[in-house]
């Protein structure tokens, strides 16, 4: 992928530190934004770090065009960034809650797609990779704000896959399993870590769904587990 400008979403969280790696080692320009991000944490020359709050529009939109101004293009989305909250049924789930699920998990993409969709088109072959969950596949109780807009997320990047097919952006939603992360181990500490899925997996589906060979394949939900 030499030449090409990948911007990552989430790029130091338990998933998006394997994402970003995997992008770099694939030679691409890697701009990696996050709240609050350094390039000690990647200290490679491909390397670009973007602090910034993507759940408000307009910082979101000043760190696309930043990108774009910058290098000239756009080439690759991958949104990693999301965050997790459960227990609560509907009836106890306050407006906190259900507010920052939407923010982190809606809106965050809903702001990144629309800066970002204009510059992807502009390169022709432009490349949208989302991370949704297995979960949000069927509800779940207790899960009820998670649940929702991880599913409303599927349904944004599917519209993103019908909407830019004509320039040739393809734009496709990953599903995970539980995956093995620090956060999941601290909250789940009587799991089976041996049964959850490796990090390392999700990132290498990310760089096939931006490769060549993955032209051909938009709108696709995958599951991975």
């Amino acid at each position: 992928m030499d030449g090409k400008v990948v911007f990552v979403t989430g790029a130091k969280g338990g998933l998006g530190t394997f994402v970003t790696r995997r992008f770099l080692a694939t030679g691409a320009t890697v701009v990696g934004a996050s709240r609050s991000i350094s390039h000690q944490e990647f200290p490679v020359a491909n390397f670009v770090p973007i602090s910034v709050d993507l759940t408000k529009a307009a910082p979101a939109r000043e760190a696309i065009d930043s990108v774009a101004s910058r290098f000239g293009r756009l080439d690759i989305l991958v949104h990693v960034a999301g965050g997790f909250a459960g227990g609560p049924s509907i009836a106890e789930t306050d407006d906190a809650t259900w507010d920052q699920m939407r923010d982190v998990n809606l809106s965050s993409a809903f702001y990144v797609l629309r800066a970002a969709i204009p510059h992807l088109r502009k390169a022709g072959q432009g490349r949208i990779i989302a991370i949704g969950s297995l979960t949000a596949l069927e509800p779940h109780a207790g899960l009820a704000a998670y649940v929702t807009f991880k599913s409303a997320l599927s349904v944004l990047v599917r519209t993103a896959a019908v909407e830019n097919r004509d320039a040739g952006v393809t734009a496709n939603l990953i599903l995970p399993g539980t995956m093995d992360t620090p956060a999941n181990r601290k909250s789940m500490p009587q799991a089976d870590f041996s049964k959850w899925l490796e990090p390392s997996a999700v990132a290498e589906l990310a760089v096939w769904l931006a490769g060549h060979d993955a032209a051909h394949v938009t709108g696709a939900s995958i599951p991975i587990e």
